[in-house]
């Protein structure tokens, strides 16, 4: 029975097949209902939902749903706890909840100490392959080792609980040292991409107030050496609070050393007072974990704060259920560490879940598009988590580079941090996971540290929408006035009670805080994006609210007008921003980078203005189409339409240190 078909509205046969099989499989479960959803569906395949976490997800969320602190509090007896919590969930002094209240944990001991007291001492925690085909891999046991080892250096330069800690370097297994040795002591990390600039590292040094830098030498991208060294000895002329600099040696280039202040990694961890056993902290629930700056943003950049207890039980759920985390499986989350995608689902998830990450170093055409299917294959990887932008970049070389690979061992299908048009959803859909393989798109922000719109493996499937919220989360679409819209209408997407993982507070600007994200809509979250609910309650998350355009008092979403765009079959990747027009109040602009084997013409200029109308109506249609060779980008992959705004208007783009080029 061909179950993970496409099933459209008028595939009644197969509809009805695959949910009496969902039946037949687990009683009431998620597709019990004999309910016709609308639209282009995607069903699981009957091997997908047997072996499933989620094979009664739907019971889960109602339990959820009647007993919110009982599901958590469920989730979190999976984990070790040095006390138990006096209180699932307190949430006495809106908006500043606390969840679980008098606990005792460390993270750290739930992702690698817990590990090694069983059969799970010897299996790999990581595998990493360098952009120059470096290769490296750590057991639990050897993960933890070299934590201990890294946190006893720490402690002897005066690191204590509740100390910064700056970390500043490529994707390679010292960052994730790093971090998990600072949260092994109880020191608060802050990691900063690495390739940000000396002004976006000063100021988060500065605002930190860290005592310690832990930086690479350089590290390699695309072939090329960034002097990441040579970047924060820069920004340490203005950082006075850093006493310490531990330099890791990444690509071996000369790098200025300065007597007093600057350390080698590696001779460090070869001093006896790198011991390989060190004393972890125990940690109340609430204590902080880490801080993580938002970035891409006017305006001074806000230090997320999360804690040790909440998050660490967030992100352990939500990738167990989302992911279908299983012993034998090997994940690969592709994002970089210094973003909140590579903190949770890199290092804490996957280590929380005891299973085998992998790493890589690179970029995902160096030096051919043929990297990131090769090392598919060679590692055999079971779960891919990436993002739209790459899945668009790896789309415009064609089908015939992955399918020179066997790709059999993916399972599971992610996209993360922007979202996904439904375009790049079928390619990576048939193309990559050959039709067998669900897809999880999902919707979530540095501050909510986890999952928040997620389908989960047994879940019918649109492309272009996250689906529906994780267990026990209530979020809606609501108007100017907190009001809930009706179906397909757009408004502002809230998050109606809390969850483990939220955020607590913005570091040290609580003030900040409660204005940016609790006074919109009183009681509750804002996050700052737009979105619609469809007739079958799965949420199609349209873009910042910001990224929406106002043309002749119609609201369109900038990333419906690029879907629409990346539709046609010449276009790789597009961009639309909002012009003012003197009549339409807005005029849509938009920037397209064609796929190799199309020119740039007025006559395809028009061509792509005119499928915009056809898809979205005439309404949509861009006032101009402008073919550019590339798209100023975050190096998390989004787009910064504000620097395409301010370059057409003669504006000063301002902080553009988030930029990838």
């Amino acid at each position: 029975m061909a179950v993970n078909k496409l099933a459209t509205g008028r595939d009644k046969a197969g509809e009805k097949a695959t949910l009496q099989l969902s039946k037949d499989i687990k009683g009431e479960g998620i597709m019990s209902e004999e309910k016709k959803l609308t639209g282009e569906v995607f069903y699981p395949s009957e091997a997908v939902i047997t072996r499933a976490h989620a094979k009664n997800w739907e019971e889960i969320c109602e339990e959820a749903e009647e007993d919110l602190e009982g599901f958590w509090a469920k989730e979190a007896n999976e984990l070790h706890w040095f006390k138990k919590w006096d209180k699932v969930l307190d949430d006495s002094q809106k908006p500043f909840y606390k969840w679980f209240t008098g606990a005792k944990t460390n993270i750290v001991y739930n992702c690698l100490d817990r590990h090694t007291q069983t059969y799970r001492r010897n299996k790999l925690a990581l595998i990493w392959e360098g952009e120059n085909g470096e290769f490296r891999s750590f057991s639990y046991f050897a993960l933890r080792r070299d934590t201990c080892r890294f946190a006893s250096i720490l402690k002897s330069l005066g690191v204590q609980k509740g100390d910064r800690v700056t970390i500043y370097m490529g994707r390679i297994p010292e960052l994730v040292i790093a971090m998990l040795a600072c949260a092994r002591i109880g020191a608060i990390h802050s990691v900063v991409y690495g390739g940000f600039s000396v002004e976006a590292l000063h100021e988060r040094l500065e605002d930190s107030q860290s005592k310690v830098l832990v930086v690479a030498d350089g590290s390699y991208q695309r072939g090329k050496i960034v002097h990441l060294k040579q970047i924060a000895d820069e920004a340490l002329q203005r950082a006075a609070t850093v006493e310490s600099v531990l330099v890791v040696k990444r690509t071996g280039e000369e790098v200025n050393m300065e007597a007093g202040r600057d350390m080698w990694y590696h001779e460090l961890m070869n001093l006896p007072i790198a011991g390989t056993t060190c004393h972890i902290e125990v940690m109340d629930a609430e204590d902080p974990l880490f801080i993580l700056y938002t970035s891409g943003t006017t305006g001074k950049p806000k230090a997320i704060l999360h804690t040790h207890g909440g998050y660490m039980v967030g992100v352990y759920s939500t990738l167990k259920y989302v992911f279908d985390v299983h012993e034998e499986d090997r994940y690969w989350c592709s994002a970089d560490p210094g973003w909140i995608t590579g903190h949770s689902y890199i290092v804490y998830g996957p280590l929380l879940n005891g299973t085998t990450s992998f790493m890589y170093e690179g970029a995902p055409t160096h030096p051919f598009p043929n990297r990131w299917w090769q090392m598919i294959e060679k590692y055999g990887i079971n779960l891919l988590y990436t993002a739209p932008t790459a899945i668009r970049g790896l789309m415009r070389y064609g089908e015939a580079w992955p399918n020179r690979y066997d790709l059999s061992s993916l399972r599971i299908l992610g996209s993360v941090g922007e979202p996904i048009n439904p375009e790049a959803w079928k390619w990576y859909y048939r193309v990559i996971g050959k039709e067998r393989c669900p897809i999880m798109d999902t919707w979530w922000q540095t501050e909510t540290g986890m999952f928040m719109i997620t389908p989960v493996p047994t879940m019918p499937l649109k492309p272009g929408s996250g689906t529906r919220p994780f267990a026990g989360l209530k979020m809606d679409v609501v108007n100017e006035g907190g009001e809930p819209v009706g179906p397909n209408e757009e408004g502002y997407l809230v998050i109606k009670n809390p969850w483990p993982a939220m955020i607590r507070t913005i570091y040290k600007d609580p003030g900040r805080y409660v204005e940016q994200y609790w006074s919109r809509f009183p009681g509750m979250y804002m996050t700052g994006d737009s979105a619609r609910k469809d007739e079958d309650g799965y949420f199609w998350v349209i873009g910042r609210v910001d990224d929406v355009i106002k043309v002749s008092g119609y609201r369109l979403g900038t990333a419906e007008i690029e879907s629409a765009l990346v539709s046609h079959p010449a276009v790789a990747e597009a961009a639309a921003i909002g012009l003012p027009h003197e009549v339409k109040g807005n005029a849509i602009y938009s920037y397209v980078m064609l796929k190799s084997g199309f020119e740039k013409s007025d006559q395809l200029a028009e061509e792509l203005r005119q499928h915009v109308g056809h898809e979205m109506g005439p309404i949509a249609k861009p006032e101009k189409v402008e073919f550019v060779d590339s798209l100023p980008k975050t190096r998390s992959g989004k787009i910064m339409r504000r620097v395409l705004k301010a370059k057409a208007l003669g504006q000063d783009p301002g902080n553009i240190s988030t930029l990838e080029e």
